[in-house]
């Protein structure tokens, strides 16, 4: 394996965490270990704004320098001594509070992580077409690489720039030309570092967490990090669990689920020897639902998953708002400002939890302590405007927190502009919000699947919150207690009614979690993540987007999950460290009103309990899909992304090969469409999309095709890419004059003819004066087109 290659990736990432050290240090000075999982995100979000603003005009190495220069100022404008350097001196600022034991712990952290991601590529580095979106990933990262402005050209529609966000792949390449990789190891390199960018950002607020709640920091942050990372949902862990039971009582029980998630009676009863790494991501039906470990065993390089980062560190930015005082005012201001430009990334990086961002934000603000008014008004001016009224109080912090955040969310927009006017805008299938018809509603048992680890955290942190309070103005007594009880009956009555099961086990989150920030005088900042998280999973149970890229709300709860298990692993982290301190640390507890009393041992006991029973839960599809990966078939274990090809596919290997090194730029090359469809001609190749014969000349180069893969539909629209398809076909088989004519408008200069072309066209005339054959290999022939000879 290409061990030089890691090693220099640790070295560019040890560095970008140096330069980013003083800048978190600042960000986040309210909070312990003063942000120092954070820097490596902090460090990308200011080194990759500037290349793209700047990419616009020109993409390549003057664009990259200016983003290096930009992130090495503005460190050492947050991290030197500026009276000292302006003496010639070069000195740390004396105010500057760096936590050097931090830092060496989320660096171990990040190390692990990436060394752990880099192994599981090492095992299945290839970018197969099947299985997910890594055709569309490899080839925005090749078109990048050949870019010399931005946005890159579409390797899958010829001439116009990309309809997609690309920001993800964007600080890939940017990666791999400061480590001087080429994009076939990038790839792969670039997937195990945005997983330790993730495990680190989770590691990191999950330690701060559990240390302003008195846990242990070390034990929150690990277990942060172990959900975030490595955690998986119930189904594995269920089927085990089902295995166990007696014959007589597992089929009823496998009919039952069948009945109510997507898998067969079959799969339920699946054994170990038949295990599969991807069911566990198709639970509810109609939807997609992954967690990191399956994303990242899978191995695309996607949005989805790029983005989960950046989200974190927008999380952990609301965290150091939530923790700064009312007074420090500017502080705060500074904090929603920087919030502002990582949304403005996040546009480009993943546009689907761009909301995410400043929801999490609005979440922060509105429940902190300092009120948000402020940040407009004087204290003084706020209060005689309030006065002692509850009601104008909390008004003023709704109507703050919403000036405020949407200021930051227009600021995110405007900076965002030159990508949403163009690549969002710009055309394509139609996207409209809709209402979820209750049957297609998620069941009771898909959801606590999906999310039964979380909910039985999250239960135990809402009973520890509202025991804590007894005696207290904020407190419940007996008789409250009953009544939240019965009102939870009341709704799992109407959410059995109506369909609606996260009606009973997700929104009580959300409403309790809002009445135990407001009413009490120290709110823990975990539980705005999981109102944060549980707000999510409600909304995608009553809208959806409809769109092209997948039926129904597919596309909404794939894209949805991905941020709900983030935030929600985050946060249990913080949780579960608490229960563990409380289970070692708490009296009796007491409920005398009710009747109530437990022994200070049992609760020790069952706390205790309840996290190694959720941990080793959630571990059971890890140890499972690990040991099944190291069976993928491969001919040697590598991180190059392509070489797959040469191993699968040899006779197409070596003339893609020929054209990735020999062809420079982006010039069009012509090649059969990627989809069956045809008004003309008989296509008898076996699928297109998601397979080999989906354009990998394009896909595995760069270089653009006239009509690529059919997600351009999504992208363009049906009229614009079957356009193209009926005038691909006639370059292939129309008369001569028809031929040169649509070869000369498109500027072809390229036709490739392989197998692919061979099956959706039979025989092709490729005598003509205007071809000349430049490259043969195996079933391949690439001809160069004369365009002298066109006119």
């Amino acid at each position: 394996m290409e061990y030089a290659l890691v090693v220099r990736w640790l070295v560019v990432f040890a560095a970008l965490w140096a330069v980013g050290v003083p800048l978190s240090a600042r960000l986040f000075r309210r909070l312990p270990g003063r942000g120092s999982g954070f820097a490596l995100p902090v460090s990308l979000v200011v080194l990759t704004l500037p290349v793209y603003y700047v990419g616009h005009i020109s993409f390549g190495p003057p664009a990259l320098a200016v983003g290096v220069g930009t992130l090495l100022l503005l460190s050492a404008l947050a991290g030197l001594d500026v009276a000292a350097l302006r003496r010639g001196e070069i000195r740390l600022a004396a105010d500057l509070d760096i936590d050097r034991r931090a830092i060496a712990e989320a660096g171990a952290v990040f190390v692990f992580a990436f060394l752990f991601a880099v192994a599981l590529r090492a095992l299945d580095p290839s970018v197969y077409a099947s299985g997910g979106e890594k055709f569309l990933d490899f080839g925005l990262l090749q078109s990048l690489s050949r870019a010399s402005v931005l946005p890159p050209e579409d390797m899958w529609f010829a001439g116009e720039p990309v309809r997609y966000y690309y920001g993800g792949h964007l600080v890939s390449i940017l990666l791999a030309w400061l480590t001087g990789t080429e994009p076939e190891f990038a790839y792969n390199l670039a997937l195990a570092g945005f997983f330790g960018f993730l495990v680190t950002a989770a590691f990191e607020l999950g330690r701060s967490l559990s240390i302003v709640s008195g846990a242990n920091s070390r034990l929150g942050g690990l277990l942060a990090a172990f959900f975030v990372g490595f955690a998986s949902n119930l189904v594995t862990a269920g089927r085990l669990a089902l295995l166990a039971l007696p014959e007589g009582i597992q089929r009823p029980v496998a009919q039952a689920i069948a009945e109510r998630s997507r898998y067969s009676v079959s799969q339920v009863l699946a054994t170990v020897s038949e295990f599969s790494y991807w069911d566990a991501s198709r639970v509810i039906p109609g939807t997609i639902n992954e967690f990191p470990l399956f994303s990242w065993l899978n191995g695309d390089l996607h949005a989805h998953m790029m983005g989960t980062p950046f989200l974190l560190l927008a999380a952990g930015l609301a965290f150091a708002y939530f923790r700064t005082p009312e007074e420090a005012v500017s502080e705060r201001r500074g904090l929603v400002g920087v919030t502002a430009l990582v949304g403005a990334l996040q546009v480009v990086v993943d546009t689907w939890s761009f909301p995410s961002v400043f929801g999490v934000l609005f979440l922060g603000l509105v429940f902190a302590p300092a009120r948000p008014s402020t940040i407009f008004i004087s204290r003084d001016r706020l209060d005689r405007f309030v006065g002692d009224d509850p009601v104008a109080g909390e008004t003023a912090r709704v109507l703050g927190t919403t000036l405020a955040v949407g200021l930051a969310g227009g600021v995110a927009v405007a900076l965002a502009s030159p990508f949403l006017l163009g690549s969002v805008t710009g055309g394509g299938s139609t996207r409209t919000i809709e209402i979820l018809a209750p049957e297609n509603r998620s069941g009771f048992g898909a959801l606590l699947l999906v999310h039964g680890a979380f909910i039985g955290a999250f239960a135990l942190h809402y009973a520890g919150q509202l025991r804590s309070g007894q005696g207290s103005a904020h407190g419940l007594d007996g008789r409250q207690t009953l009544g939240l009880l019965g009102g939870l009956a009341v709704l799992s009555v109407v959410a059995a009614v109506h369909s609606f099961a996260a009606l009973v086990l997700v929104v009580p989150f959300v409403a309790v979690g809002w009445i135990l920030l407001r009413s009490t005088d120290d709110p823990r900042f975990e539980t705005v993540l999981v109102v944060a998280g549980a707000g999510l999973v409600t909304l995608v149970e009553l809208v959806f987007v409809n769109e092209q890229a997948g039926p129904g709300r597919m596309n909404t709860v794939f894209k949805t999950y991905m941020q709900v298990w983030v935030l929600w692993g985050s946060a249990a982290g913080a949780v579960l460290a608490s229960v563990v301190r409380d289970a070692a640390t708490t009296g009796d507890v007491s409920l005398p009103k009710v009747g109530f009393s437990v022994r200070a041992g049992a609760v020790r006991v069952v706390g205790v309990a309840v996290v190694v029973l959720l941990v080793a839960s959630t571990s059971a599809y890890a140890g499972l899909a690990v040991s099944e990966h190291t069976n993928t078939p491969r001919q040697e274990t590598t991180l190059d992304a392509t070489a797959f090809a040469e191993w699968w596919h040899p006779n197409e290997s070596t003339a893609i090969t020929w054209l990735d090194r020999n062809v420079e730029g982006t010039p069009t090359m012509l090649s059969a469409p990627g989809t069956t469809w045809s008004e003309t001609v008989a296509d008898k190749r076996n699928g297109v999309m998601y397979s080999w014969r989906g354009n990998p000349e394009s896909s595995l180069t760069g270089v653009p095709t006239v009509a690529g893969w059919a997600h351009e539909v999504g992208y363009r629209g049906p009229e614009a890419y079957y356009d193209r398809v009926r005038d691909v076909d006639a370059m292939y088989v129309g008369n001569e004059s028809t031929r040169m004519e649509l070869i000369d408008e498109y500027d072809v200069a390229y036709v490739w003819v392989g197998p692919g072309e061979r099956a959706r066209y039979g025989d092709i005339e490729t005598d003509v004066p205007w071809l000349t054959p430049v490259h043969r290999s195996g079933s391949v022939v690439v001809y160069e087109v004369e365009e002298a000879m066109l006119r």
